[in-house]
């Protein structure tokens, strides 16, 4: 597996980064992104995919295994921080993609946060390829806190906006183009179900994925449009390594000091298929409001 270079090597738990979000060309050692041993089949060929906060971390890995499976990518990223990160994404995707015909993949700047923005890259992405047939929400921001009255107004607000008014606004404006057979699926985390007292607001938002997942997936039903989530455990990304995200002590025992059976992180490169298997029709055409686990075998009960 591809995993087991990177599982061998040591995190530094001293490598956070100066800015949120985190960038993946400076961690050491780098997330796995693809699964050489991967056989791709084809699963979502001709369809336009959309994810947010696809230039690094899980969703470079959607959107690298999305692209493999045939589809049209386009993803966002934060101008200015995550330009190398996405100029890598974008050559690996050209690459994977070589010799085949049509448009794509495409990377837009973007804040999530504000309803227009969102609304922006829905009708770039559109206008570009003609409608969006897979919308994967990813993007995500954390802050590590050891008390409640250390969470101030604004830090609420920031991640409340990043993490689920996002994936209200993306949605809202993706719908006009989705047609039956479209797939929505939304980013959100084991501490949904288990809690983190160190990111009580986080968990919070992860929370509110599952419920507003379910409750789209009702909401959608009869326009054959199916909503699933996939709830992550701890995955080595960019975001881990982010201002303030996790203290160095606990960032150097990230994923093996965390209740995890497998007793090391997950790579993004084995979260990726979960989404490939919500995305497709050919796999997963009778699920709709469930999450997806890829968490090292804990027992979530969710």
């Amino acid at each position: 597996m591809a995993t087991d270079g990177a599982q061998a090597q040591p995190i530094d738990g001293a490598q956070a980064q100066p800015q949120q979000p985190g960038v993946e060309y400076l961690m050491h050692p780098r997330p796995v992104s693809i699964d050489p041993e991967y056989q791709p089949s084809n699963k979502l060929q001709g369809k336009v995919a959309l994810i947010t906060g696809g230039d690094s971390g899980i969703g470079r890995s959607v959107s690298y295994y999305f692209a493999l499976e045939g589809a049209v990518v386009a993803f966002t990223y934060v101008a200015g921080i995550e330009d190398k990160d996405k100029d890598e994404t974008l050559k690996t995707i050209k690459e994977l993609t070589k010799g085949r015909s049509g448009k794509g993949p495409i990377a837009i700047a973007t804040d999530v946060r504000f309803e227009e923005n969102c609304k922006k890259v829905v009708d770039q992405v559109v206008g570009e390829f003609g409608g969006i047939d897979i919308l994967v929400n990813n993007a995500g921001y954390q802050h590590f806190n050891r008390t409640v009255e250390e969470i101030t107004e604004d830090r609420l607000e920031r991640t409340f906006r990043t993490n689920i008014y996002a994936h209200f606004f993306m949605i809202k404006h993706a719908l006009a183009h989705m047609k039956e057979g479209s797939s929505i699926i939304n980013t959100a985390s084991q501490v949904a179900y288990q809690g983190a007292s160190w990111l009580l607001d986080y968990s919070s938002t992860k929370g509110a994925i599952v419920a507003f997942t379910r409750s789209l997936s009702q909401f959608l039903v009869d326009r054959k449009i199916r909503v699933n989530g996939v709830a992550p455990g701890p995955i080595w990304t960019p975001l881990q390594v982010s201002a303030g995200a996790v203290p160095p002590e606990l960032l150097a025992t990230f994923g093996s000091a965390s209740g995890v059976p497998m007793n090391r992180p997950g790579q993004p490169c084995e979260v990726a298929p979960s989404f490939v298997f919500l995305a497709s029709n050919q796999m997963s055409s009778y699920m709709t409001g469930q999450v997806l686990h890829p968490n090292g075998g804990a027992i979530v009960n969710g």
